[in-house]
This record gives C-alpha cells, structure tokens and sequence, in this order.
C-alpha cells in the first residue's frame, strides 16, 4: 500500500490516496499502520476517496481501529493532499466526513500548500446530541466525579464528543495518562469522549492537553482545540480569537460566541515522508 504520513501540529495521520489504492480491511490497516514499533507509527489513517456531496471525502480510522466521525488537523492535511498531488487546483476545498462537509481555504507558497483555514461548522451544545448523559440541557461547567475527584467539564461536539476541563494544574504536570482514559470510557459518554485539559494564560492564549478517543494522547486536536475555545467563551474565560498552544505547536481559533456560527480554525499541514507498506 503506498501512503504519505502529514501531520498537523505533530497529530500525525498515514494518508491513502484511495482513488487508486484498494484496502480490503481498512481498520485492520489503521492499527497495522498506526503501530510506531511495527508499523509506520501515526494516530490514525486517512483514506480520501471520491465524494457524491464534496470535493473529496475523508474515511478516518483511529489507531485502534475505530471510526472517526471528523479531524480538523486530519482535514487541513488531506486538503494539502489533494492539491499538491494534483488531485484539484482549487484553494477552496469541501471534504466530506461521515455526512459532514468541512470548508477548506488554502495558503500555497511555491506550488504547495503550507497551511489552511477550515470552516468546522457551528458547535453542539446539546448534552443528548453531543451526547454526554446529563439533567441539563447543555452541559455547561458541569460537575463530573472521575476516579474519586470532583471535575468541572463544559461539553462540546465539533463532530466528536469533547469534555473540555479547566485545571489549575499546570498541563505539563496534569497525570493525563492516568485521568485522561478515565474520562473516554466514564458512563456518561455512551460514545467514549475526548477529553481536554485546559490552563488559562490570558484571554487570547490557551495552553492544552489532549486525551483523545481511541488514540489515547495526541500532539494536537482540531476538534478539540475548537472545543476548548468554544468552552471558554462560553464560560467568560477568552475572547472570540484565541490561539491555543498544543505540544506539537499552535492552532489559531475564531469563535463569535454564537451558537449558530461557524468555528474558524488556520493552522499549519505538512508532509513528513512517502513510502509503501507491505500489510
């Protein structure tokens, strides 16, 4: 199988280009890739397949072999993809995940694309759609008891489910190994849910760790950065444009601060290295 492996502020994906390869057990393929002493070592695969509702669509398995529903570091990279291996000349690309449609603007220098702009939809703050099992009907700094310790989560989908949680606790020194599984498989989240923790800098700046559904931690997290952005505007705590600062670099988010709007997220997609793979 011939792959590219991107990353998006170090969340790394094995790119396919499945207009001409043909997988015959694609989750068996994500977590034969994904392995980082075996395989390629990434957080997923990323099939791009033809789309009759976008440009391009994108087919996301998590490293342990699951769907996922949407990436926003994923989707900036397959928007690279496309455009320079010269599957569009277009700047502005829609692709298409699990029915959901992300807007594209890239930014080319010399023929390739260095970063991208993606419209990620307006956010879900519906406990049941997110879904996250709750008396209220969003699910806003709200109690939540993990392993014997009372947290505050404020839930968010960005197309995945998101509990973003603000710590006092510097992120680098938060036990995330050992809270962060908690959180995915706790019983309020019938889908398992990513799980964001969060220090204040200011009102423009955001420090972020990530705990991620099914890959366990990332580098970084598109839908969960979006996610944390949405929380603290919604609790008081930033501004409507707030860069979050990740350990594999920084996603610049736009919010309004309206429930209908869009969520805006620019951050870099880059190549590391192309190959074949024997699966």
């Amino acid at each position: 199988m011939k792959f590219t492996k991107m990353h998006g502020c170090g969340n790394d994906y094995v790119y396919v280009n499945g207009f001409e390869e043909n997988i015959a057990d694609e989750a068996k393929a994500a977590i034969i890739v994904s392995d980082r002493h075996f395989g390629i070592g990434a957080d997923g695969l990323i099939i791009i397949k033809p789309s009759d509702i976008a440009d391009f669509e994108m087919v996301m398995y998590n490293a342990d072999g699951s769907r996922g529903a949407m990436c926003g570091n994923g989707v900036r990279c397959v928007a690279k993809y496309v455009y320079d291996h010269k599957l569009t000349d277009k700047t502005s690309i829609s692709v298409a995940s699990m029915g959901s449609i992300k807007y594209i603007d890239v930014d080319v220098e010399n023929g390739k694309v260095v970063s991208a702009k993606v419209d990620m939809g307006s956010p879900v703050l519906e406990a049941k759609k997110i879904p996250v099992l709750s008396e209220n009907e969003k699910a806003v700094n709200e109690k939540i008891t993990v392993d014997g310790k009372d947290y505050l989560m404020t839930c968010v989908s960005m197309g995945n489910p998101h509990a973003v949680v603000f710590t006092d606790i510097p992120v680098n020194e938060f036990p995330l190994e050992k809270i962060g599984p908690k959180f995915e498989n706790n019983p309020v989240f019938p889908d398992r849910v990513n799980t964001e923790f969060v220090n204040i800098t200011d009102r423009k700046n955001l420090n972020m760790r990530v705990w991620e559904r099914g890959s366990g931690e990332t580098l970084a997290c598109g839908t969960g950065t979006c996610a944390t952005v949405v929380a603290a505007i919604l609790n008081g705590y930033a501004d409507n444009d707030v860069t979050v600062h990740l350990i594999g670099g920084d996603l610049k988010i736009s919010w309004s601060g309206n429930e209908a709007d869009s969520v805006f997220m620019t951050g870099p997609a880059e190549m590391v290295f192309s190959g074949e793979i024997d699966l």
